[in-house]
């Protein structure tokens, strides 16, 4: 018996498909065409190379060191996180009032704007004004975030750790809250130790919200661009200038269209393609847990 296919639906997704084409892929094709094409006083001319621009692009010391500068921050924000937002998420209380509290004050910092948290940390990491920098002045510290590259990064970091913790302690409480009681009764039961319940009840149920927590983590700590840009400005030096920052300078900076555009493509498909190994290890978890 033949079974009719109802395609109606697809009129109420096609609104979207199209806000998504004039929203991403025709600006995408934009900066595409920009790549592969040369400026000068405000004209552009094809290359005789469509490839130049990609080629000084992976070649060139500048990006090179810009990536490395990324991925360090990404590894150590990723370090940090993770580890620290599970923390957060045990020990926080399951139900009542404080549970309550403690979800809404965890969910504040994800309320503030960027630029905001820029600002925040702008002010208060000042030795004059500033309660953190007029602190460890006090305390005899030599910290200056804008001529000290290390105090810059622990500055950054700290900042980041700030921000976005919350949103991995907050969906590894939601893996800890779909699990059962059944499995801490038979855990009492057999007299596991803490770390055993942890490590074979609560770590396997959360990983799932933990692989979006990181990847979502690794793209936006990937593509930070409003906070350094207003604490520190890529500087001292060269010293926060990550992929996003340089690639505004060489675009809006320098005028370098073609470049930029081509360091933007590669920029986007360096985490397209990590998002995608992060995509495969999720769609593989949940088939173990469905087979299991």
């Amino acid at each position: 018996m033949h079974k009719t296919v109802n395609h109606k639906a697809w009129f109420l997704v096609l609104p979207v498909l199209v806000l998504v084409a004039f929203s991403a892929i025709i600006p995408l094709m934009t900066v595409v065409n920009y790549s592969i094409q040369d400026s000068f006083g405000g004209a552009f001319y094809p290359l005789e190379d469509p490839f130049r621009w990609f080629r000084e692009t992976l070649s060139s010391d500048r990006a090179q060191s810009a990536l490395a500068r990324q991925a360090l921050f990404t590894g150590i924000i990723l370090a940090i996180q993770v580890p620290l937002g599970i923390f957060v998420a045990l020990n926080m209380p399951k139900r009542g009032f404080w549970a309550t509290f403690c979800l809404v004050t965890m969910s504040l910092p994800l309320l503030i704007p960027w630029n905001v948290v820029g600002t925040i940390w702008q002010i208060f990491g000042r030795v004059d004004i500033g309660l953190l920098g007029y602190t460890l002045d006090a305390l005899g510290l030599d910290y200056n975030y804008t001529q000290d590259a290390l105090d810059a990064w622990v500055t950054l970091v700290v900042m980041d750790v700030w921000h976005w913790t919350s949103l991995v302690a907050l969906l590894a409480y939601a893996g800890l809250k779909s699990i059962p009681d059944a499995y801490y009764q038979a855990a009492k039961i057999d007299q596991a130790s803490r770390w055993k319940v942890f490590r074979y009840i609560e770590l396997p149920k959360m990983r799932g919200v933990l692989t979006i927590a990181i990847l979502l983590r690794f793209m936006d700590s990937f593509k930070i661009y409003t906070e350094p840009f207003v604490v520190t400005g890529g500087g001292p030096g060269n010293a926060t200038t990550f992929l996003s920052i340089d690639l505004v300078k060489m675009a809006l900076g320098q005028f370098d269209l073609g470049p930029a555009a081509a360091f933007s493509i590669v920029y986007f498909l360096v985490i397209l393609a990590i998002s995608w190994v992060f995509y495969t290890v999720m769609t593989n978890l949940d088939k173990e847990e469905v087979g299991q």
